[in-house]
């Protein structure tokens, strides 16, 4: 009987790069990768600017609606918004995913580039725990975003340029909540917490607190703040809009709206598996990326 252990398959997914300083990261992850004997494979849009720009031997990942139980792991090259975009990709597969972060903060994409032969060897030496984030989804008469309605950072109900004020009214489990009178609203899970919904004013929510945040975008009402609520709830949203349009985005999946419309937000059903390697924590995160409780008068 063999008992030789399958090699491990690893999906490498990307946006186009406009810096060409990021080549030679790429390279190191990809030597890195074959370095250990893993068996590579490359998201199609990947593939279509890695084939114009640098010179590495792995599969182009053509079916990309059947992961499950093929691809052991997810990477992404860039920064949260690549990692966000990924999501759309392996959906409720379950599939594990770390993101090497080339952009600015990472935050979800948390590893940095100069760390990349330390982390492609634990990632390959399963020295990592899975860190399983809620999603939202958001539903209405239209499905206008199809079968991609879910979210990991947050869902917006946001006006467009400079029109005029939106007016949203809140149901929460049927029961009217608030009428919100400004640029929009952003529902967040606890994962986006540290996104949007912090630069206008929302609290940071740990992960594991099962919550969603409401923040309000700009209210005219002053009285108004961010509030907390469980994420076993059902959110409704009534939408009116006396410009001609508004917009309703889904992390990085944005529609424009022309018409007053009920919303329906509630959890995924489903997580998405973030890695987190041994030697970092959500702490450590929060106080590395967003400089958490620095004090400069202390340096």
């Amino acid at each position: 009987m063999d008992n030789k252990p399958q090699t491990m398959r690893i999906a490498v997914y990307g946006r186009q790069f406009n810096d060409p300083v990021v080549l030679p990261y790429i390279q190191q992850v990809f030597d890195n990768l074959s370095q250990h004997g893993v068996e590579i494979y490359v998201h199609p849009q990947l593939h279509d600017y890695l084939k114009e720009n640098i010179n590495i031997r792995y599969e182009v990942l053509e079916d990309t609606n059947n992961l499950k139980g093929f691809i052991d792991l997810f990477l992404t090259l860039g920064g949260d918004g690549t990692l966000l975009d990924m999501v759309a990709v392996i959906r409720d597969s379950g599939i594990p995913v770390i993101g090497i972060n080339f952009g600015r903060l990472g935050f979800l994409a948390s590893i940095n580039k100069n760390d990349i032969d330390s982390a492609i060897s634990a990632v390959v030496n399963k020295q990592f725990t899975l860190d399983s984030r809620e999603l939202i989804c958001i539903d209405s008469e239209l499905e206008i975003f199809g079968k991609d309605n879910f979210a990991l950072n947050d869902i917006t109900i946001h006006k467009r340029d400079d029109s005029a004020m939106i007016t949203t009214h809140v149901f929460l489990d049927k029961e009217f909540l608030n009428s919100y009178w400004g640029d929009g609203i952003i529902i967040s899970t606890s994962t986006g917490s540290t996104a949007y919904s912090l630069s206008c004013g929302g609290p940071i929510i740990f992960p594991e607190s099962d919550s969603i945040v409401l923040t309000p975008i700009a209210p005219h009402n002053l009285n108004v703040r961010p509030i907390v609520i469980p994420d076993s709830s059902t959110l409704a949203f009534d939408v009116e809009c006396r410009s001609a349009n508004y917009l309703v985005s889904c992390d990085s999946r944005t529609a424009i709206i022309d018409k007053s419309m009920r919303f329906q937000v509630k959890k995924a059903g489903f997580k998405l598996n973030l890695i987190r390697l041994n030697n970092e924590s959500y702490l450590s995160t929060l106080r590395n990326k967003l400089l958490w409780g620095l004090d400069v008068r202390n340096y």
